[in-house]
């Protein structure tokens, strides 16, 4: 997806505007009232605001958010992304070093990440006064005022990783500090180290930018987006400035993946071996499948992933330790307008794609986990008596009053009870798909119960049973 601008652009943007190579501090903020400051949890398992209150991470991947969409769309993204629930939004800085936003505003002279082009004003209705920059600050008091975090990648990892990359440390080092020093008064930004890259390859460009970032604004926090079936623990883990740890599960089948050591479409697996790692941080899943892109991605022909997968990823993950999740849609992630050039073979307009059906449901994981301390959930395998692999996997998480286990296929579940409080539980049935629930009755809190979901046994057919003590 790259985007060319020509020379004559440049000269007439320069001539009109003039070029600083400076680094700047935001030149206007909106009025709305700023966000509370995000922070780890007591435990280091979650997220909570600087008041305490437990943060539940909601996020969507609206990557191409800064340079696709205009001040008109970037209101109906982030209030549309708001009613349903979402309450962060992940965005690429710059997804290559020749950005060019949405009204022609490049980011960067000559490619080099050092030279930002900024101006001196930030009218929108006065092209030489409103930069890519400019934009940018909109996109974060927009966000703002509708409650979301936007997670930024500074730049996309193909642009450091690519074998013709003039990307250097001090590059890189200076940039970070220029992103820093811009946005050091949000309180509404978290930073994405990284962004689809292997944490193996140039770490001393990662962690200079991650060591930058995280020194000079150490409330702001930041993790790294990493290639797919991969993790940010795997090399970044005792980073000083890693806050919480991120996982791509990524978008291939069981049957697509060839590497017998990966964890396939188990996301789960990352969560519980990230939440054994000392020292303990949060951990989520920052990229599984996205809603209506190919299994694999580039095969045009193959199916397409849909709600049922994202609500399967999202549960598999939150209820086994999660702190949060990321859902994503083909569409969406790529802002698709009528013209564009497709990406992995999309036709939807993103402005029709925020509507698809996994993006309406994500809302329910939120409020199911949101009506319990969820901040003292704990996995425990225990639980589940017939556990499963694949799609029969039974995730189980508990708190000191409740537990919550989920069937992806709607299979019978066979659970040891006695693993929360009271002589007595309340069970119920929780619908994912619309947030419904269904009383079951209440049952001794010992010995092993079955419990069966209506509907046949069939994939997308999912439920969440929930114990809760009397």
């Amino acid at each position: 997806m790259k985007i060319m601008i020509s020379k004559k652009k440049i000269g007439r943007i320069i001539t009109l505007v003039g070029l600083s190579l400076v680094t700047v501090s935001a030149k206007a903020q909106n009025t709305a009232k700023p966000l509370q400051k995000l922070q780890i949890s007591a435990n280091k398992q979650y997220f909570q605001t600087e008041d305490g209150k437990p943060f539940f991470w909601l996020g969507d991947t609206g990557w191409l958010a800064f340079s696709k969409l205009d001040r008109e769309g970037v209101k109906k993204y982030f209030e549309d992304r708001k009613a349903k629930g979402f309450n962060v939004v992940q965005v690429m800085v710059l997804h290559n070093l020749n950005a060019v936003n949405v009204y022609g505003a490049p980011a960067l002279m000559n490619d080099n990440l050092t030279h930002q082009i900024t101006s001196p004003g930030n009218d929108p209705n006065n092209a030489s006064e409103y930069d890519y920059w400019d934009h940018v600050d909109y996109t974060l008091d927009v966000a703002q005022e509708n409650g979301i975090y936007v997670a930024m990648v500074p730049v996309w990892g193909t642009n450091v990783s690519k074998k013709d990359s003039k990307v250097t440390k001090a590059q890189a080092e200076k940039y970070a500090k220029f992103l820093a020093d811009r946005y050091k008064k949000r309180t509404n930004v978290i930073w994405l180290n990284g962004g689809d890259t292997k944490g193996n390859e140039f770490q001393d460009i990662w962690n200079a930018i991650g060591t930058t970032l995280k020194t000079s604004n150490p409330n702001q926090l930041v993790t790294f987006h990493p290639f797919g079936r991969t993790d940010s623990s795997e090399n970044f883990h005792n980073a000083s400035w890693l806050d919480f740890n991120m996982f791509q599960s990524g978008h291939k089948t069981y049957a697509q993946e060839t590497d017998p050591t990966a964890f396939k479409e188990d996301n789960y697996k990352f969560v519980l071996r990230d939440l054994e790692l000392k020292p303990k941080k949060p951990t989520l899943d920052g990229e599984p499948s996205y809603e209506g892109i190919p299994h694999g991605l580039h095969d045009t022909l193959q199916p397409k992933w849909n709600a049922n997968d994202v609500r399967r990823y999202g549960y598999w993950s939150v209820l086994s330790g999660a702190a949060g999740y990321t859902y994503g849609h083909s569409a969406v992630m790529q802002f698709f307008r009528k013209g564009d050039n497709p990406a992995y073979g999309n036709k939807v307009l993103w402005n029709d794609a925020i509507n698809d059906t996994g993006a309406g449901q994500m809302i329910y994981i939120k409020k199911l986990i949101e009506e319990f301390p969820f901040t003292e959930g704990v996995a425990d395998a225990s639980i589940i008596a017939n556990q499963g692999k694949k799609y029969d996997y039974l995730p189980a998480i508990k708190g000191k009053k409740y537990a919550l286990i989920y069937t992806y296929n709607g299979r019978k579940l066979a659970v040891n009870l006695g693993k929360i409080e009271g002589n007595k539980v309340t069970a119920s049935w929780y619908n994912p798909r619309n947030g419904e629930k269904t009383e079951i009755g209440v049952f001794d809190n010992k010995g092993k119960k079955e419990f069966q979901p209506s509907g046949k046994k069939e994939d997308g057919n999912d439920w969440v049973l929930i114990l809760k003590s009397k």
